[in-house]
């Protein structure tokens, strides 16, 4: 299978604003820190992934899906986590 540019430069994009959630997450899964996170921002930009996510599966763009799949996963953990240790401690 070979790529166009343009599928090339979404894979790219993709992995590098996908990437990018990485070392959010895995600071605040160590620390449990969620201060500096703000939770409406988190519930509108995880909504626009879902989104987009449904937008890529419309048009069967697999840059779009993939990208906006892994980032809206990553970007649940840190929403959940925002949810259960809102004040620094957990929520229950």
């Amino acid at each position: 299978m070979e790529l166009s540019l343009t599928e090339l430069v979404g894979i790219v994009a993709g992995f590098l604003t996908t990437g990018s959630f990485i070392p959010q997450v895995v600071k605040i899964l160590r620390t449990r820190d969620v201060s500096g996170i703000s939770l409406l921002m988190y519930v509108a930009f995880t909504s626009g992934v879902l989104l987009w996510l449904i937008y890529g599966i419309i048009n069967s763009q697999m840059a779009i899906i993939a990208a906006n799949g892994i980032t809206l996963a990553l970007a649940s953990v840190i929403l959940a986590m925002k949810i259960c240790y809102r004040d620094g401690k957990r929520n229950e």
